[in-house]
């Protein structure tokens, strides 16, 4: 793509307040960094993953609803993350993040625990215990 066609379609995602670099050839056949405002096709794209992604968490929302699964499942989905992630960040053994999905075992959870999920989620353990 050369510079001077570098797409400026002002993203909604991006909110006007941000702009991405890319690379584009300039006049002399060289790769050169150029801002853009962003790019329909791919606001699009970002769009349907979003939305993507709150539909997963508000099929999780009911499941929590029926007594199906703990809060957990939620910022999982709202995070994007997998329980071998969640895992990872807490220091808690997998099978255990998949135990603790369960909601007679989440009730059972002690502070120290909930402390690291909350972390991990970017909340507070009255958050996650108050879904």
């Amino acid at each position: 793509m050369k510079k001077d066609n570098v797409p400026q379609d002002d993203s909604l995602l991006l909110e006007g307040n941000t702009r991405e670099i890319c690379y584009a050839v300039d006049e002399n056949g060289k790769y050169v960094k150029v801002l853009s405002t962003g790019w329909e096709p791919k606001d699009i794209a970002l769009r349907q993953a979003l939305d993507f992604i709150e539909e997963r968490a508000n099929k999780s929302k009911e499941k929590i609803a029926n007594n199906q699964l703990s809060p957990i499942a939620y910022y999982l989905e709202k995070r994007v993350m997998d329980i071998k992630l969640l895992s990872q960040y807490t220091h808690i053994l997998r099978w255990r993040v998949k135990r603790h999905l369960k909601p007679r075992v989440f009730k059972k959870l002690s502070r120290e625990i909930l402390k690291k999920y909350a972390d991990a989620f970017e909340i507070t353990v009255d958050e996650l215990l108050n879904f």
